[in-house]
């Protein structure tokens, strides 16, 4: 009798498992959480069995998604990491969410022209540029060559008139005759252009203001045909805020591998060579300025295409160039690691300025550029 009701107990169980199951179900029916349960793990499930462009489009029905790696992992998010998210949220710490205006409700803001990446010089350039001085050079020679006057080389590079030129030496160029100042505390647009004699509706025309008020800290503005004030020593070497190693981290996280050296405006560029990586706030500040557009122009913005800058508590400020998409807006606070954007710069994307491929021109203005080697 025991081996038969262990051998009954056996054939039944099934059933009986079975039937608690169809109980527990229907049971479940009538339980909105058990739908909600149900709708999420179909979404894990389509995370897991469809490409992960696919679900970047139907999740953030963004109409093209950016190139995407099925083998990359990062930890952030981001289009290009495992979780996605449209730009209403941006990482704090990596660790948090916080809602915030999407770019396009951002109010963009001046800038002057401020970078350029060494390519051949466009006839029609707006901004600023290196060049570097050739065997036979001259100063009127390179003043004809790009048709401003000599006075304004000297300006730009703290030249007097006897100064000798050698080959390899690289030399600020601005886009026209005048006078370029770097925007300090308390400083207004107005003042600016009267101490160097030039015109004001001018200025802030050439460098795209709306009107006077809209310069920042750390701004470089040029005031066309004016003038630097005699006998003053011409001069473009702000003072250096004295900055620990520590004070910036790398913007675009991970191995912080540089592509170029120092150029203008104490800058270099750093990536891993793909688009779409997240750009983070180098240390905590206010954003300052934001410059978005839909141009291919390689001079838009005067090379440097779309662009922000945060003013940090010391006064330095830092620049951030060539950018894909931005998610902070002008008067933001971030904190240190936050991410802001994420990197640009392929040819023929919008707002990728003067450049030939994905990366971040990174400045710090009023500060040693703590990734100059």
């Amino acid at each position: 009798m025991p081996i038969l009701k262990r051998i009954l107990r056996k054939i039944l169980s099934p059933l009986g498992r079975k039937e608690k199951l169809q109980r527990l179900l229907s049971g479940s029916a009538k339980d909105p959480l058990f739908y909600l349960g149900m709708f999420a793990l179909g979404l894990f499930l389509l995370g897991l069995f469809l490409p992960r462009p696919i679900v970047y489009n139907l999740l953030s029905n963004v109409s093209s998604s950016p190139s995407l790696k099925a083998d990359t992992d990062y930890s952030v998010i981001g289009p290009t990491s495992k979780v996605f998210q449209t730009a209403d949220f941006y990482l704090v710490q990596k660790n948090s969410l916080k809602a915030v205006l999407p770019p396009n409700a951002a109010r963009t803001q001046v800038l002057a022209a401020l970078t350029s990446d060494g390519q051949e010089v466009d006839s029609n350039r707006s901004g600023i540029i290196e060049y570097t001085v050739k065997e036979g050079d001259s100063l009127w020679s390179i003043s004809q060559e790009f048709n401003i006057s000599v006075e304004t080389i000297l300006w730009a590079n703290n030249l007097t008139k006897s100064a000798t030129l050698s080959a390899g030496k690289k030399l600020v160029i601005l886009p026209l005759s005048g006078v370029m100042h770097l925007v300090g505390a308390g400083e207004t647009l107005n003042a600016i252009v009267k101490k160097y004699k030039g015109d004001l509706q001018e200025t802030i025309s050439f460098n795209e203001l709306d009107n006077e008020n809209e310069v920042f800290i750390g701004d470089i503005v040029i005031i066309p045909d004016g003038v630097f004030p005699q006998p003053s020593v011409p001069s473009f070497s702000p003072i250096q805020i004295a900055v620990p190693d520590s004070y910036f981290i790398c913007p675009i996280g991970g191995v912080c591998r540089r592509t170029q050296g120092l150029h203008w405006y104490n800058a270099v560029d750093l990536s891993h060579g793909q688009c779409w990586e997240p750009i983070y706030a180098a240390a905590g500040g206010t954003v300052q300025k934001v410059r978005v557009t839909s141009s291919t122009s390689r001079w838009v913005f005067g090379g440097a295409g779309n662009h922000l800058t945060i003013l940090h508590p010391n006064g330095a400020v830092t620049f951030y160039g060539h950018l894909a998409s931005i998610l902070v807006g002008p008067g933001q606070i971030v904190s240190q690691g936050q991410v802001i954007a994420y990197m640009g710069g392929a040819q023929g994307m919008s707002g990728a300025g003067l450049s030939t491929g994905c990366h971040l021109h990174f400045e710090v203005i009023g500060a040693k550029n703590p990734f100059i080697r």
